[in-house]
């Protein structure tokens, strides 16, 4: 009963965060969307299947910050500080403002507002028992790892940090989170990329 009254508050809270994000949001994405569609040829959003709780596909947007169908091409998942594939608005979008369209995913309830980052089905199916665990929980647009280091910790620093927040949830460590991602996506702009520069794809470099 206790756990389906936490996950009942923490649906409410995804409900109106991200519904009022979205009506903020808006008009910006309008602007960002034009901007887009004038820097490159493409789909103003980009949509990739993740794999959610209890290993549940769906598909996740994002603003486009590459040229279309990047993942067929260059490094395909992986992705360098001076990838040729970003493009020019992309470039800006990168740091946290390209995730913000998962808001619809939240509002659909195949996301919360906080939980471990969605993967990719072909990263999942290298899971080990113990890396599974982040599957028993929404994916988050953002969460303890991405607070707390984000794509410049190593891949088992990240399962590490995901599976205590899913055995330490609270709804203060929510807004922690939340409050302290404002910090890091607008001010510090910190571990977008790994600490050689380049995003790897379920690997421990």
């Amino acid at each position: 009963m206790k756990k389906n009254k936490i996950n009942i508050l923490k649906r409410i809270i995804d409900v109106v965060v991200s519904g009022i994000g979205l009506i903020i949001l808006f008009p910006i994405f309008v602007i960002i969307g034009i901007l887009i569609k004038i820097d490159s040829k493409g789909p103003v959003f980009f949509r990739q299947k993740r794999v959610g709780k209890g290993s549940k596909i769906f598909v996740a947007y994002k603003l486009r910050t590459m040229v279309d169908s990047a993942e067929k091409i260059g490094l395909r998942h992986e992705i360098k500080k001076d990838d040729e594939r970003i493009t020019r608005i992309g470039k800006h979008l990168r740091w946290g403002i390209d995730e913000l369209p998962q808001l619809i995913n939240v509002i659909k309830g195949e996301m919360s507002m906080v939980g471990p980052r969605p993967a990719l089905p072909h990263q999942v199916e290298k899971y080990s028992v113990r890396e599974r665990r982040r599957l028993e929980v929404k994916p988050g647009i953002t969460g303890w790892a991405l607070i707390n280091g984000r794509n410049a910790l190593s891949w088992s620093e990240r399962i590490k940090l995901d599976i205590w927040y899913i055995d330490h949830w609270s709804f203060c460590l929510d807004l922690k989170i939340l409050f302290k991602t404002i910090w890091v996506v607008i001010f510090t702009r910190e571990g977008v990329y790994g600490k050689d520069g380049i995003n790897w794809d379920y690997l421990d470099k």
